[in-house]
């Protein structure tokens, strides 16, 4: 999966939020335009890759909304829905966990 497929999935209306994803975006405050936002914006990158996640190959994706609010959402196409991005979860990421939003500050 690369950034372009998942702009275009997003694009063309074809993904889905799991129920996982739903109950973190209620929680953290992101609206669905939002998530759009951010994986449509010219900054969303791919931060980290999971090609052997059980669920199917996902990835981390890094991206910012309009308000330069940082997001991480975490994407795949799941087995058995190759056309279609599945968002498993959505977070603001904590500045306590991470280096400029996309690298893993190591734990102790």
């Amino acid at each position: 999966m690369d950034i372009k497929q998942v702009k275009d999935l997003i694009r063309q209306k074809k993904y889905r939020v799991t129920l996982h994803a739903e109950a973190e975006r209620d929680a953290e405050e992101i609206t669905l335009q939002e998530i759009e936002q951010v994986l449509l914006s010219s900054v969303a990158e791919i931060i980290e890759d999971y090609p052997n996640d059980p669920r199917g190959p996902s990835c981390l994706i890094l991206g910012f909304t309009e308000e330069k609010a940082p997001v991480h959402l975490v994407c795949g196409c799941g087995i058995g829905y190759p056309e279609t991005l599945i968002i498993i979860t959505v977070y603001r990421p904590d500045p306590d966990e991470w280096i400029d939003w996309r690298i893993r500050k190591e734990t102790k």
